[in-house]
């Protein structure tokens, strides 16, 4: 749907309020020589499209390696889309946690659901867990889940998981007889 700011009345009234026949009046006392000519531009991009080209312009100046990242810890390079951004800053989104009042939590609880279902057909899965605290509950319990869904009792973990992810998920199998192999 277009945004339309003003009704062709609107237009009308405002334009008769200022003594004149149409929106092309308003440019007359700016020089022709001045005005904007038609500008001739390259079809439009998608924002990944776009991201890219600035980043190929960009990698004439660059000084480091293009893929050199310090984060670590399963935090690499890959693009969001900004729109991703805008979601996340949602209300629904701010916390793991489900608000108690329930007339309030009904977004969250929607989202989550939708999210399960989601994931539960993507991956053909019966089941998807949701509302997790962090990336190393969510690996433990994502282990918990594979192990009761292959009945095994070995899981590997590769050697470059941050160690914090590696003591969660060694708390969470505790007891259970889980061997953890990296």
């Amino acid at each position: 749907m277009d945004y339309t700011p003003h009704t062709e009345e609107d237009v009308a009234t405002m334009l008769d309020a200022l003594r004149l026949n149409c929106i092309s009046d308003l440019y007359k006392p700016i020089p022709e020589s001045l005005r904007l000519k038609d500008l001739d531009l390259p079809t439009g991009m998608t924002e990944i499209e776009a991201t890219r080209l600035v980043d190929s312009i960009a990698a004439d100046t660059a000084k480091t390696a293009p893929d050199l990242s310090f984060l670590g810890a399963g935090a690499y390079d890959h693009f969001s889309p900004s729109v991703v951004d805008a979601m996340i800053s949602r209300g629904e989104f701010f916390t793991a946690y489900t608000p108690y009042q329930p007339e309030v939590s009904q977004g969250t609880l929607r989202v989550i659901f939708e999210f399960q279902t989601m994931m539960c057909e993507l991956t053909g899965m019966e089941v998807a867990n949701a509302s997790m605290y962090d990336g190393s509950s969510a690996l433990a319990e994502a282990v918990l889940m594979a192990v009761r869904i292959r009945s095994g009792d070995r899981v590997i973990l590769p050697r470059s998981l941050h160690p914090f992810y590696r003591q969660v998920v060694e708390t969470y199998t505790t007891g259970i007889g889980l061997e953890i192999v990296t």
